[in-house]
């Protein structure tokens, strides 16, 4: 019968010790099972390490056995930068030996008594013709040029610094003359105002156009008092005056710039990366653009000049004996501080030349302080599609627009690819552009920008230069893609060590005539002092297969091949399956290398080397990217 309970049978206390006896026993049991499993576990992975330690001591001891051959190897390549050094000089020695049996008249601009005398001469030149002054100051623009090239170009133990002040003293004297030049001919101009009189204002409106400057001079021979502004269609630039302006006396002239004559020289900014190896290895220097702003160091620019000049004679448009003088605007009286006047507009047409890949900043330059300002300006009103800009200014000043010099920087991913004998591709992707350089031989030349899709500075594209001469035309057109000295103060760097850096782009530009290099996400991750990268040997002239890349990793005295791939799950530096360490790149790509693609490396011209590492050094890939 139930006992009613419904609930189950109640265990005996020896059943009940029997049931905990057994769970005890089985509990003993797993955990002796863990036990040796862990010690069996434990035991194969310190002899995977053993075996795994002395195949990497066994591969160590093989590379340190054949360092010096691979060493005396690779010393043998680089011999061809010696060999491009020396072409180069030889070059400037030819080069000036040229300039001086065509007795054209041009100065010799590393010679300050040539320089001294061109601009003596033109000094007592008196011809203020405005088209002869725009003719004569493309010579000296080309001079100034030339200076800043030397500067950039001339290797640091060939340039002196006593050399260096001299180039720059010179840059500084002929920017004083050409302007001062400039401003004669504007003299000239105005004091034939009259005869140039439009016949529906009454006022003098004359536009001239060159590729370096513009002028846009307006002169007020009418008086109107309800003139309010003027627009030269020619140049698309503008102005609005107020009514105490456009009753005086007075004439605007707006000179566009097409290059940056006010900013401070400074002394060159070097990079020194130094590389310091047992093998003694020579110091690699790179010298960067020595034009940079005194305290706005990262922006770049593009200059105007807006100014207003006056003739304080009471009859209108005989000028002063003096020559012209500056309309001191506000008036300068007692009660100037306390009173309010009227702003100047101005409306100014983006170059064509140049890119700004955001709203330029719009400053002033104050030549007291020697740099450039954003106050005084105001109601900046922008048309970026129509290139477009208006804004008023509380005087007359020299105005400048004004970008981040770093805004491309860090770079998206770059590649290197070869596409022929002694020439390759060589593509920046940045936030904002595609970059497409391409070098043959010893020359560069811009093959692309394209932005959001569309092609840019067709002005650039299709000419060969030297790499100097590139990054000079690219940073000028606003395609900042060359760190200098103080860009790290500006970018989140990937910094590398020198050693890693400046090593890996030599051994790049010596294999550059065979094998492809790009981009790998796993450089961030590998630490400060190795470098991470695909390599590809590539003998043809199209796109690289995603399938055909490595992964190589190399800190300036070790390479090695790496296990993982570009689509990994995280980052590791084990070697890939049948590889060893090498103690140069050259070496350890060579491992994988086709005979056909090690004879292109051995015959590959050292210009073209050269040429390679220049732009390998301006652009710092491996830290900027």
């Amino acid at each position: 019968m139930s006992d009613g309970s419904g609930g189950k049978k109640k265990l005996s206390k020896a059943e009940r010790l029997r049931l905990q006896k057994e769970e005890e026993d089985r509990r003993l049991i797993e955990e002796e099972e863990a036990r040796l499993r862990a010690e069996q576990e434990e035991a194969e992975r310190l002899e995977k390490e053993r075996i795994e330690r002395e195949e990497r001591e066994r591969l160590e001891a093989k590379d340190q056995e054949r360092r010096g051959t691979e060493l005396a190897e690779l010393h043998s390549l680089e011999e061809k930068f010696l060999s491009a050094r020396q072409w180069k000089a030889d070059y400037r020695l030819h080069a000036k030996w040229e300039h001086y049996m065509q007795c054209d008249g041009s100065p010799d601009p590393a010679m300050p008594q040539e320089i001294n005398t061109f601009m003596s001469l033109w000094q007592e030149n008196k011809n203020d013709d405005i088209e002869f002054v725009i003719e004569k100051g493309n010579k000296v623009l080309n001079l100034i040029e030339k200076l800043d090239f030397l500067l950039l170009d001339t290797p640091p133990n060939e340039l002196m610094e006593n050399t260096m002040v001299q180039y720059q003293d010179s840059i500084l004297e002929l920017q004083h003359l050409l302007h001062q030049k400039y401003n004669e001919a504007t003299e000239h101009l105005l004091k034939k105002a009259n005869t140039y009189a439009d016949s529906d204002s009454g006022n003098m409106e004359m536009v001239i156009k060159d590729k370096n400057v513009t002028f846009s001079i307006w002169a007020n021979l009418k008086k109107n008092p309800r003139f309010k502004n003027h627009m030269f269609c020619d140049a698309e630039n503008g102005f609005d005056l107020p009514k105490t302006v456009a009753t005086s006396d007075v004439a605007v002239r707006i000179l566009h710039t097409h290059y940056d004559h006010v900013s401070p020289l400074r002394c060159i900014p070097t990079l020194h990366l130094k590389v310091e190896t047992p093998e003694s290895k020579p110091e690699l220097t790179v010298f960067y653009d020595m034009k940079e702003e005194k305290e706005k160091e990262g922006e770049q620019k593009s200059g105007e000049d807006t100014d207003l000049v006056i003739d304080k004679e009471s009859d209108g448009r005989k000028l002063l004996d003096v020559g012209l003088e500056t309309y001191p605007y506000p008036p300068e009286t007692e009660e100037t501080e306390d009173a309010s006047y009227p702003c100047i507009g101005v409306t100014l047409r983006l170059l064509d030349s140049v890119i700004f890949f955001e709203e330029p900043v719009v400053a002033r330059w104050d030549s007291a302080g020697k740099q450039w300002r954003t106050d005084g300006i105001s109601d900046i009103k922008y048309r970026m599609k129509d290139k477009q800009i208006s804004f008023e200014m509380d005087a007359f000043y020299t105005i400048t627009l004004v970008q981040d010099a770093h805004l491309n920087m860090p770079y998206q991913s770059w590649e290197l690819r070869p596409n022929g004998t002694d020439e390759l591709l060589f593509t920046v992707v940045t936030a904002f552009a595609e970059v497409q350089m391409q070098v043959k031989g010893n020359q560069c030349m811009l093959s692309s920008v394209i932005v959001e899709g569309s092609e840019q500075l067709s002005h650039l594209t299709g000419k060969w230069t030297s790499p100097v001469g590139l990054t000079i035309a690219l940073k000028k057109a606003g395609v900042n893609i060359f760190p200098s000295d103080y860009s790290h103060k500006y970018v989140s760097v990937n910094k590398k060590t020198p050693l890693a850096e400046v090593t890996t782009y030599q051994q790049m530009a010596l294999v550059a005539s065979g094998f492809a290099f790009s981009w790998s996400k796993w450089n961030l991750a590998a630490g400060q002092d190795q470098v991470v990268f695909k390599v590809s040997e590539h003998l043809k002239t199209e796109a690289v297969k995603d399938e055909d890349w490595s992964l190589y990793m190399f800190n300036g005295q070790r390479a090695q091949r790496l296990k993982i791939s570009e689509t990994s799950e995280a980052f590791s530096e084990d070697l890939a399956e049948n590889t060893e360490f090498h103690s140069t790149l050259f070496h350890m790509i060579k491992d994988f290398a086709t005979e056909e693609a090690i004879d292109k490396v051995k015959e590959a011209s050292c210009l073209f080397i050269d040429a390679v590492y220049q732009l390998l050094i301006a652009t710092r890939v491996l830290t900027y990217s």
